[in-house]
């Protein structure tokens, strides 16, 4: 499991590092678990305009049904294959469940196939009955896995399905517990409160070495459905607020082909209702 470094054979080749995929086990998705997804690609649903923009094309893939919420409470499920989804950068795990029901979650690491997973709703461990153990896979409500805890596939409402900290390489930790909410350190470095009737699924999600990645070549960004991204200062003036000056020039005040200011400039409006649950926000060096 890893990545791999082709040997420069042709110039897309020359700093590509991609999958080995070593860590699959099966080609095939589940079908009945599969749908054909006509992705939007950047353009609105009723009119057809482009609203987000270097998007198109790339390859038609077929969508796969992960089960977030994992309400299937102490029904073991046998670890059948590991899959590719293009959908995500993380691998899924095909389960089969002892009551013939077949589901995909997102693979966390060191699950292996054959292994046995189980969840627990929050229903159930409330009335005693024995907790699931602490291990890649299993997956029970934040009030009842221990501090200090990694985790991913968090829920922010009970029985939502979860989140947060679902892509690959990712996880979070439980630090604390109180008033009726788990202190969760996210990936970002920002800790917030979560209610502790909400699912997590225990250990870190796989595939780390994603990060290493590099395309090599535009061929396979347009493969994935990402299209040219033209610089502003590279245009003329009629079609960009940075366009045109004599040699190259540094674009003036960053704004938008419509004359929206970027590039720090603050969107948002306010205060949110989830702010009040964030108790040190992300590289804040712990400050409110």
């Amino acid at each position: 499991m890893g990545v791999r470094k082709l040997k420069p054979v042709t110039n897309g080749q020359r700093h590509a590092v991609l999958y080995d995929f070593a860590e699959l086990t099966r080609r095939e998705p589940e079908k009945a678990l599969t749908f054909y997804y006509k992705r939007a690609l950047g353009r609105s649903r009723q009119q057809g305009k482009i609203t987000s923009r270097w998007k198109g094309a790339g390859n038609k893939i077929r969508y796969r049904l992960i089960d977030f919420k994992r309400d299937k409470s102490l029904v073991p499920a046998k670890v059948y294959s590991i899959e590719y989804d293009p959908f995500r950068s993380a691998r899924i795990a095909l389960l089969h469940y002892k009551d013939g029901e077949k589901r995909y979650i997102i693979w966390p690491d060191k699950l292996s196939v054959g292994d046995t997973v189980v969840s627990i709703s929050y229903e159930d461990a409330q009335k005693g009955k024995e907790l699931p153990d602490i291990k890649p896979g299993n997956a029970m409500p934040l009030k009842f896995i221990p501090v200090g805890t990694f985790i991913h596939n968090i829920e922010l409402n009970p029985g939502r399905g979860g989140k947060l900290v679902r892509a690959a390489g990712l996880s979070a930790q439980v630090i604390g517990k109180i008033d009726g909410y788990a202190q969760v350190r996210l990936p970002s470095g920002e800790v917030r409160l979560v209610n502790e009737k909400c699912m997590a699924t225990i250990g870190v999600v796989g595939l780390a070495e994603h990060e290493l990645v590099k395309l090599g070549k535009a061929g396979r960004a347009r493969w994935l459905g990402m299209r040219p991204n033209v610089r502003g200062t590279a245009m003329n003036p009629v079609d960009h607020p940075h366009g045109g000056g004599e040699g190259k020039t540094k674009g003036k005040h960053p704004e938008s082909p419509w004359g929206w200011k970027t590039k720090g400039y603050k969107t948002k409006r306010g205060k949110r209702y989830s702010d009040r649950f964030i108790i040190s926000k992300r590289n804040a060096g712990g400050k409110v």
